[in-house]
């Protein structure tokens, strides 16, 4: 499998290890699933698409970066740093 798509993952590593470090992991992203499920969970169904729409970005305004006891991703300051060298004026760093 790995072979097959060689061509696709090749480019990832052209990218410093602050970078592939950060884009690898999921933890994030599961987190995010985690807190918009939870949100959605006890609504049952909603009486309109745009009143789903609403709550999922309410809910989104109020993510954290904390669950579980642990707080955002290692080395995201680092990632950000070298993605602003990258990707120059793309997003400015806060």
């Amino acid at each position: 499998m790995w072979r097959n798509s060689w061509d696709t993952f090749t480019p990832f590593l052209a990218f410093p290890a602050e970078i592939r470090r950060v884009v690898y992991t999921t933890n994030m992203i599961e987190s995010m699933n985690y807190q918009l499920r939870k949100v959605t969970k006890n609504r049952g169904h909603f009486p309109t698409e745009k009143a789903a729409i609403k709550l999922l970005y309410l809910a989104i305004r109020n993510i954290t970066t904390e669950r579980g006891g642990t707080t955002g991703t290692l080395g995201w300051k680092a990632c950000l740093n070298q993605l602003s060298i990258y990707f120059p004026g793309r997003f400015t760093l806060i």
